[in-house]
């Protein structure tokens, strides 16, 4: 099989309404395993490399254009404003460029499909000499797709829609999957001499077939191997059954390439999402975006990490994490909370009940539990104790704060910032640091503790304190 060769034209029909998917969401915006609908069929087409890349839009087209130019700069786009149906939309389409060579039609709502496939296919086309080749898949149930009809040899005579099929044609499960290659003249020929008489009033691109038939064309069928990856989406329905298909087409991949993924079926990775062999995935986990995962790293369970790159040997567990950096063997979690910005340095700690933002944490250093950390630079070997507050707002501005190397702050500290505390220093316990702390020293910012002797007798009377208090042998 070739490949990336052989492509002339490549036309997206991505203009539909998306009425059942009842959301004010176009349809082919929503998102799958990281992509939006319409970008997955980018990416499986732009290995193709078509000459000519056009997607077809019309519903929310001021979010959709937009789109297709982050996603696919080289396409031009093209407006449907009257929305009459597929052979219209191939019309604007093909207006003001000459068409030749070999033009692929396919929609903007089939995510699943994949570069082999489409490859596969145009090959075949190449190979059949066929001035028109259809897509085909037999499915389950084929309720709502177009019936590819043969003729008694076998070859492709017309497609027929399901609300224009007899009960006998809709008893086939030979479906047109919305994906053709035509002759580029062929097509140019063919595409005006379309009408709209049918039940919907609409130019039908599936009349194309029979009018280039009738001009003693060649004219194919190919079957798909695996119908699943011709699935459209029409409702939110189908929409969960595709991303539950892609979801274990990624795992999949990933477990063949060495990635230990405890329950695939309860773990979710963006297709642009990179794990290396040995990593170990556990249950309820979601990685997103850019997430890498580095070799021997173990994540989850329960764990949503987006856009993060973790190290090699890193865990992260019951744990939320974005836009951040998790050094080689560093330890995350359980119920840890990284903010954008937050960096964690090689065999450092980050554990229960942390929240990080905008923070570096250098090497070997420890956040154990309980605490925030904000708008700090933490150096190596530090300590910070539970329940401390790194205070860097003041109302209107943040400030930073700088923990040294091996530093060591006591339980229940606050740093109110902008404050420095200097390598190998301390905080006791319960102080709130509002100076800089000079590098070996011990600050204490906390009153005087002063034992007010028989109050809870004077002032709980008969209470459970009181009474035990009392028991214990505390008098007045």
């Amino acid at each position: 099989m070739t490949t990336g060769s052989g492509l002339d034209i490549a036309i997206v029909l991505a203009a539909g309404e998306g009425t059942r998917m009842k959301s004010s969401t176009s349809k082919v915006l929503h998102t799958i395993a990281g992509r939006s609908v319409v970008g997955h069929v980018l990416e499986a087409l732009k290995p193709l490399n078509p000459k000519d890349l056009r997607v077809v839009v019309g519903s929310s087209r001021e979010s959709v254009e937009p789109h297709i130019k982050e996603i696919a700069p080289n396409a031009t786009t093209v407006f449907q404003a009257e929305r009459k149906g597929t052979g219209h939309a191939v019309q604007l389409a093909l207006e003001g460029i000459q068409a030749q060579g070999s033009v692929l039609v396919l929609a903007g709502d089939t995510p699943l499909l994949t570069t082999f496939t489409l490859q596969e296919f145009l090959d075949v086309h190449l190979a059949s000499g066929s001035h028109v080749s259809v897509l085909t898949a037999q499915l389950p149930d084929p309720t709502g797709y177009g019936r590819i009809i043969r003729d008694e040899l076998g070859a492709i005579e017309r497609i027929v829609e399901q609300r224009d099929a007899t009960e006998e044609e809709q008893e086939i499960d030979e479906i047109n999957t919305g994906v053709y290659l035509f002759n580029a003249s062929a097509l140019v020929n063919s595409i005006h001499k379309i009408s709209n008489n049918n039940s919907q009033g609409e130019l039908y691109l599936t009349d194309v077939i029979a009018l280039i038939k009738a001009e003693s064309n060649k004219a194919s069928a190919v079957l798909s191997n695996d119908y699943t990856e011709t699935l459209g989406i029409n409702d939110r329905a189908q929409l969960a059954e595709c991303a539950s298909i892609m979801r274990d087409r990624i795992n999949d991949a990933h477990m063949r390439s060495g990635v230990a993924i405890i329950d695939p079926t309860t773990t979710w990775i963006d297709a642009t999402v990179k794990v290396a062999p040995d990593s170990t995935i556990h249950p309820g986990s979601w990685l997103q975006g850019t997430t890498s995962i580095g070799t021997r790293a173990v994540i989850g369970p329960r764990t949503t990490l987006k856009n993060v790159f973790v190290g090699e040997g890193a865990s992260v567990v019951e744990s939320n994490c974005t836009e951040s950096t998790i050094g080689a063997d560093a330890n995350i979690g359980p119920f840890s909370y990284l903010r954008a910005g937050s960096n964690v340095g090689v065999g450092a700690k980050v554990g229960a009940y942390v929240e990080v933002k905008n923070s570096t944490i250098g090497a070997g250093s420890k956040v154990p539990h309980l605490s925030y950390v904000g708008d700090a630079t933490i150096g190596t070997g530090s300590n910070i104790g539970a329940a401390t507050i790194f205070v860097n707002y003041d109302g209107v501005e943040k400030h930073q704060t700088i923990v040294g190397n091996e530093v060591r702050i006591g339980s229940d500290s606050m740093l109110v910032a902008p404050v420095s505390i200097g390598d190998g220093a301390y905080t006791a316990a319960g102080s709130v640091i509002t100076e800089d702390v000079p590098a070996g020293s011990i600050a204490v910012a906390r009153a005087k503790q002063r034992n007010i002797l028989g109050w809870v007798l004077r002032k709980r009377k008969g209470s459970s304190s009181d009474l035990a208090a009392r028991k214990a042998g505390a008098t007045d």
